[in-house]
């Protein structure tokens, strides 16, 4: 059975919307129902593995190119991390991702998301923070009610924060232009005349670029720059301002979903990189989504398929297709590759994946939106690539202490700091809530019980109400609730995450926690679903749990991601690409590696 946008074709059809059967545009083809064998009934052009948005930000522009793609999604819905899924019966949630600023504006508008249903919901306020001592922090995009309110804790912050506010807008400026760019990697036929000229085009366009928005920060800005990127936070921070809960608020920027403290060096740039978004042209405004994160990918979906894409889940990859690129390394005498059940013809380089029933899928090209691990630990033999690139890969760092609990609630938690206004919502509760840490020092602290084995102690959270503006994902009244929870260590010291005790207790943990801030809010629990590290890498195919396809260091960015040498989309392997965020230019619902995979694909086809 193929499905509408949102509903079956016929209750579509029957439905208040009035479409036709025959006019109805399907979405997506569910193979536990159709079954795979028509998959291999044609050559495609490309093959996208795994339904992530990135995957379909790839699909839907090689599409628009004419190309003939086929995505293949595992789980029985499209999405990835940013999906949206109804487990409680009535709440919608999102279930890994759950705000929108990094998806780049150039896919919003060529893909014209906002007509495939994509509708912002920006929050005024966007940042509330309680201390246990009964005072509170609110800020956004209301430069007046920043002033106002830091003033509260700090003068000279106050004061300050406009200018912290304006660096960083600088500093995106000669950033942000990277995040659409692809690596300027060495080309793959760099021995020919014609692949020398390119590389040196590539590589004078993207980093003559970089210096020249570089050359127009004055000097004392280009250190500054400089310190932001290599130095910890909590020096970057400590530098602007004198106020605990101001630092600490801005602080979780830096560390949310890595394994790493605010004095942690480069933990700089992730604060840099989570204020790079912006929404409807606000730059740093994060904003939740009408029906939750998976509509973004629902939107991509849309625009993939109006323009030819063929959308599959319930459908899995086993092997990927092997056709090394060096002439050096062993290809058998007959120009075909046989490996694990999976082979490359070397005429006309038609791929053939292989699913997990059997069904070999031909493809000219493949793109991989799974993480790097998944793609050359898991989906290809280890003995065929060279020892160099697959020990760059086991090196790459996937540690997390992310935990992400989707909270189903009666009633609205009532913060004791606030005065209350009766039943409705307050500033307090339209944007992201901070918890559990009054200074960077108490956000180290949870840091450091992870370092030991064991789930923080007075975890660090940070809460979402999408429900006060969206009323499309709750039952009037009600209220779901997201709670992004740090620290987590994959693995624990004492005890398992497969252990329900284990998980119950550290839930309570985290619903406690709240209650010191909010009473009453454990009460108000309906029902929960949590995602531990483990959970969110079996779930959703996160790699040890990591959120953002590998770690955000600068060690792992650009030129070296997801390894040196190879940071071009291409792969040792011919024809297969990354299109995911373990790619440049990494974690966050962007977009952009899959765009940039999608360019450098066409590219191949032309040469």
């Amino acid at each position: 059975m193929a499905f509408c946008c949102r509903r079956p074709c016929g209750a579509a059809a029957a439905g208040a919307l009035g479409i036709a059967v025959a006019s109805c545009r399907f979405l997506f083809t569910d193979a536990k129902l159709k079954g795979s064998a028509w998959l291999s009934e044609r050559v495609w052009d490309a093959v996208v593995v795994g339904g992530g948005h990135n995957g379909l930000t790839a699909a839907a522009y090689l599409a628009r190119a004419n190309l003939q793609v086929a995505v293949l999604e595992k789980r029985h819905v499209l999405g990835g991390a940013a999906v949206t899924e109804e487990i409680v019966p009535g709440f919608k949630f999102s279930r890994a991702s759950y705000l929108q600023s990094l998806l780049r504006p150039g896919i919003i508008q060529e893909l014209d998301l906002q007509r495939h249903g994509l509708k912002l919901l920006p929050r005024n306020p966007s940042s509330f923070t309680p201390t246990v001592d009964g005072r509170f922090l609110l800020m956004g995009p209301d430069a007046s009610l920043n002033e106002a309110e830091i003033s509260k804790f700090s003068e000279n912050d106050a004061k300050a924060y406009p200018e912290y506010e304006r660096q960083l807008e600088k500093f995106c400026s000669v950033m942000s232009p990277l995040l659409d760019t692809v690596p300027p990697e060495m080309g793959i036929k760099k021995g020919l005349l014609k692949g020398r000229i390119w590389d040196g085009w590539s590589k004078t366009k993207v980093l003559g670029g970089l210096l020249k928005r570089s050359a127009k920060l004055e000097q004392k800005d280009i250190a500054a720059f400089v310190e932001l990127l290599l130095a910890p936070a909590s020096k970057v921070l400590n530098s602007w301002f004198e106020s605990d809960v101001l630092k600490a608020t801005l602080a979780t920027d830096a560390v949310i979903g890595a394994m790493a403290s605010v004095h942690t060096p480069g933990s700089g740039y992730v604060l840099l990189h989570h204020v790079m978004g912006e929404t409807n042209g606000a730059r740093g405004i994060w904003s939740y989504v009408e029906g939750g994160m998976g509509s973004v990918s629902m939107a991509i979906a849309r625009a993939a398929q109006e323009a030819g894409a063929t959308l599959v889940i319930n459908v899995e990859v086993m092997n990927l297709p092997i056709m090394l690129l060096l002439p050096n390394w062993k290809i058998p005498h007959n120009g075909i590759c046989h490996l694990a059940n999976c082979t490359w013809e070397r005429e006309g380089l038609i791929g053939q994946v292989v699913l997990a029933d059997g069904t070999v899928v031909r493809a000219k090209q493949v793109l991989s939106n799974a993480t790097p691990a998944v793609t050359f630990l898991k989906l290809m033999p280890d003995d065929i690539l060279p020892d160099e690139f697959m020990t760059g890969v086991r090196c790459i760092d996937y540690k997390s202490g992310t935990t992400k609990i989707n909270v189903a609630v009666d009633t609205l938690p009532r913060f004791w700091a606030c005065p209350q206004s009766g039943l409705g919502p307050g500033p307090e509760h339209f944007g992201t809530i901070h918890l559990g840490a009054d200074s960077m020092d108490e956000i180290d602290i949870a840091y450091k019980d992870a370092l030991r084995g064991k789930p923080s102690t007075r975890p660090l959270i940070e809460m979402t109400i999408p429900s006060v503006l969206d009323n499309t994902i709750a039952p009037p009244g009600k209220h779901v609730i997201n709670m992004f929870v740090q620290y987590t260590p994959f693995h624990l010291t004492e005890g398992s995450w497969e252990d329900k005790a284990t998980r119950n207790a550290f839930a309570k943990t985290c619903f406690d926690l709240v209650d010191e801030y909010a009473p009453g809010f454990t009460s108000s629990v309906l029902g929960y679903d949590m995602l531990t590290p483990p959970d969110l890498e079996k779930v959703l195919g996160l790699t040890g749990g990591n959120i953002f396809h590998g770690a955000m260091g600068l060690d792992a960015l650009f030129l070296l991601r997801p390894l040196k040498g190879w940071s071009g989309y291409r792969t040792p392997v011919k024809g297969l690409y990354l299109c995911g965020a373990g790619s440049h230019p990494g974690g966050g619902v962007m977009g952009a590696p899959g765009r940039n995979a999608a360019s450098v694909v066409l590219q191949d086809r032309t040469k």
